[in-house]
């Protein structure tokens, strides 16, 4: 057999590409998993931080709300109802069942389980010249968090 002819661009034989010894990549498969993990809890965290606590979304979706129907803009206010009370009221009728008289001002809220679903229950003021009258909002995570019924305290 003959040598190979013609120009090489190396001046040596060819070696084959992998002599060494393998190495082993353990480490390196346990800090991609590890980061993988960190990253995945920091996220969790943000969304917290950012979107804020179930409680806090509840609120400020009231206060919305309640800010809508006050200011006679139900287009907004009925936009944040579920699709239950959707279907047991019209735009026309839910200044009715959900406004009170005076200006409203979410106060707080606590929540609870019903049938396994979280709920939240959000305490409105509403205080005008006739005095003050609180109801509570009934609110749910649905496609949001959406408004989902009413009771009058007082």
């Amino acid at each position: 057999m003959s040598a190979p002819q013609g120009p090489f661009l190396y001046d040596d034989d060819p070696m084959p590409l992998h002599t060494g010894e393998a190495r082993n990549r353990n480490g390196t498969l346990i800090a991609l998993l590890s980061a993988t993990v960190l990253v995945a809890v920091l996220m969790v965290g943000g969304m917290v931080l950012f979107k804020g606590s179930a409680g806090d979304q509840a609120e400020e979706v009231a206060g919305v709300f309640t800010a809508a129907l006050a200011a006679d803009d139900i287009e907004t206010a009925y936009g944040l109802i579920c699709d239950t009370e959707r279907a047991r009221i019209t735009p026309d009728e839910l200044a009715d069942e959900y406004l009170l008289p005076g200006t409203p001002e979410v106060t707080g809220s606590r929540g609870e389980r019903v049938d396994g679903e979280p709920v939240r229950h959000v305490q409105v003021r509403w205080e005008g010249a006739g005095g003050t009258r609180t109801s509570e909002l009934t609110v749910v995570p649905e496609g949001g968090t959406k408004v989902c019924g009413t009771a009058a305290e007082g």
